[in-house]
């Protein structure tokens, strides 16, 4: 039995990195050979999926958070010239307290400013992966910084969201009340700039930021795609008798462009069998294996490694 394990991130609970481990570990005590391959879709742990798999050298700067503060915020270097950046890295909603999130006021400044100092420190072009923010300012702050992008750039988007549906979607859970998300939707409106990009596939990820982006003229890509290809999914796909993947919460999003998502839909088409795990399932995908975990947060690791065990015994 030859696993390939490519395991999105357990949220707040375990990095896709070390979700692939505890499956290896399983795989491995019950005798089978297994082969780590975490994936992404631009959101959190992207770059340091495409760090494991490619290699690279973190750097640090100092940008702006959500509310003007300074805060570190770590990016990737690959060793071909090109930055890998993720936006929640400067602007994430992990980075406020939950009494100060609130997307009237939060700003995409401090992503602009770091793939500023990207470039400053030698970056040939830019991955930007977008998710996990917590603005809603269509990239106001972040087109302050950047009047033009000055080195290709590919964004990453981790939903396919147009537009008029970032507020509706994504404002309640950067703090937003629905009459906040009235007053954010007539923002994003008035945004006369970001009208021809609006409908484009991923315009609304990160609160508009797609859109930003785009306007600016970079292109917009289906994050979990971009990333299964930057890491040769495919080829190891080839190799392998059983492919694991998951993340924390499996729901109808999973198959809307989420990584694991697009690894099972890989799998079947290729006619290699994919179980996909769930810290919790909400809704199993259709016609694939679904596995839910025991949901507690201490056991992730010890689940994992006894799903792999079982899956090969």
């Amino acid at each position: 039995m030859r696993a390939l394990l490519c395991p999105a991130s357990l949220k707040g609970v375990l990095s896709a990195r070390a979700a692939a481990a505890a499956l290896a570990a399983g795989i491995r005590q019950a005798g089978s050979d297994a082969v780590e391959l975490p994936v992404a879709d631009g959101g959190e742990g992207t770059a340091e999926v495409l760090h494991a798999a490619l290699g690279g050298d973190w750097r640090d700067a100092i940008v702006s958070d959500p509310l003007g503060r300074p805060v570190f915020a770590r990016w990737l270097l690959l060793p071909d010239g090109r930055a890998v950046v993720e936006a929640a890295a400067a602007i994430g909603l992990p980075l406020l307290a939950p009494r100060e999130r609130d997307p009237l006021v939060a700003s995409s400044r401090g992503l602009g400013e770091l793939v500023l100092a990207t470039l400053r420190d030698g970056a040939g072009s830019l991955l930007v992966g977008l998710g996990g923010t917590a603005t809603v300012d269509g990239g106001a702050g972040l087109r302050e910084v950047l009047r033009e992008l000055p080195a290709p750039t590919t964004v990453l988007c981790d939903v396919r969201t147009p537009l008029r549906e970032a507020a509706r979607l994504f404002g309640p859970q950067k703090g937003a009340s629905s009459e906040d998300v009235a007053v954010l939707e007539r923002r994003l409106e008035a945004m006369t700039e970001l009208a021809p990009y609006a409908a484009l596939e991923g315009a609304g990820a990160a609160g508009g930021l797609g859109a930003a982006f785009a306007a600016l003229g970079s292109e917009l890509v289906p994050g979990a795609a971009a990333v299964l290809d930057l890491v040769g999914f495919d080829e190891r796909l080839r190799d392998a008798d059983l492919v694991v993947t998951g993340e924390g919460q499996v729901d109808e999003t999973t198959a809307e462009g989420k990584a694991p998502g697009v690894v099972a839909t890989r799998c079947g088409a290729a006619g290699v069998r994919c179980v996909v795990f769930g810290g919790r399932v909400v809704r199993p995908l259709d016609g694939v294996e679904t596995v839910s975990l025991s949901g507690e947060r201490a056991r992730a690791h010890a689940d994992l490694e006894e799903l792999g065990r079982r899956l090969v015994a």
